[in-house]
């Protein structure tokens, strides 16, 4: 290959969704990873795409639904590109209401949603009851029509093929940079951007999920406190996931994914004989501001970063990757204020004080 218009450091999410970007743009595209596709938390097993809720809307918010609302094109996209399977699929997500002020905040989140959500998508409140739906103790629960899933190993296969068949370079291993670089290295990026600014801009978070034989690929996943039960179109369905601050070992299981097995049964008890197939856990890279961060180096020329996209990176991968591709290539910035390093370098962080 001839020498790339950009390189990419980091074969996860980030850095696939910038170079496929890239790639369809035109560009001449090198994509590095040191390790293996997906070796960080982007080789997980949940794959929820999933908003947050339609209220006091903020620059996250319409960031994040615009690439939820997105994402159905674009993994189509890459599928064709490939010829190989994503995962993909919008099929909603319930949620069980636990009491009568959470029906009310529910209810009214419904009318935020007819305006914030375009009238594309629903947000409701409905009888829990069917199939495959969870344990509700006021017997109702919140059916959203936005939320999707991919297969986060076949999403990025998926990727890394679309991206060479645009005539791009992906490596394993190391080689030469040559253009713009972007760096969507997870948490040892996280770690070299903190040690370079002087400053913590973010950490690993560790999480632990599993991969249970249950086939309910057709059905909405479930999300309660914390807990998502993702079905996949393969025949299985996935659990998740803790947040770990502290570990003693950042890639091995332990009884806290069997405590949130126990959890996921309680609510889901059609889950009870489902054997588990795969066990899994990793550290997510989160930044400090809570939002992904994008843009430019901080005092490093020609350098860019595309990073922490704690529990929400493959919902975001679609727009992260336009938005980047277009700062790098064009010099065109859509980028919130928000979602920039210096964000991350603030003293004080909402949620820290």
């Amino acid at each position: 290959m001839t020498t790339p218009d950009v390189t990419i450091r980091g074969g996860g999410i980030f850095g696939l969704a910038v170079a496929w970007a890239a790639a369809k743009r035109g560009a001449k595209v090198r994509l590095i990873e040191t390790k293996a596709i997906g070796a960080g938390s982007s080789g997980g097993l949940v794959g929820a795409l999933s908003p947050h809720v339609p209220e006091q809307w903020n620059d996250k918010k319409a960031f994040q639904f615009d690439s939820l609302a997105m994402g159905e094109a674009w993994w189509a996209e890459v599928a064709d590109a490939s010829g190989l399977p994503t995962g993909y699929a919008r099929l909603g997500r319930y949620q069980p209401l636990a009491d009568d002020r959470a029906v009310e905040h529910a209810c009214s989140r419904a009318e935020e949603a007819k305006t914030l959500w375009q009238g594309r998508f629903r947000w409701e409140v409905v009888p829990a009851e069917g199939e495959f739906v969870p344990q509700s103790p006021t017997g109702l629960m919140i059916h959203d029509t936005l939320t999707a899933r991919i297969h986060p190993r076949m999403g990025t296969a998926a990727l890394v093929e679309a991206i060479r068949a645009r005539g791009g370079e992906v490596i394993i291993g190391d080689a030469e940079e040559a253009g713009p670089v972007v760096w969507a290295t997870g948490v040892a990026g996280l770690q070299a951007l903190s040690e370079d600014l002087g400053k913590p801009v973010g950490s690993g978070v560790k999480g632990q999920a599993m991969i249970v034989g249950l086939d309910a690929r057709d059905r909405p996943q479930v999300f309660a406190t914390g807990l998502l039960i993702v079905p996949h179109g393969d025949g299985t369905t996935a659990v998740g996931s803790t947040a770990e601050n502290e570990w003693t070992s950042p890639d091995t299981t332990d009884e806290q994914l069997d405590a949130v097995r126990a959890r996921a049964v309680a609510l889901c008890p059609w889950l009870a004989d489902a054997p588990v197939l795969t066990r899994w856990a990793g550290l997510r890279p989160r930044a400090r501001s809570l939002a992904p961060m994008l843009g430019e180096w901080p005092g490093r020329p020609g350098h860019y970063v595309a990073n922490g996209g704690f529990k929400i990176g493959f919902g975001m991968a679609p727009k992260v990757g336009e938005v980047m591709a277009a700062l790098v290539l064009e010099g065109r910035d859509e980028i919130p204020e928000g979602f920039r390093v210096e964000a991350s370098l603030k003293k004080r962080i909402k949620s820290e004080e």
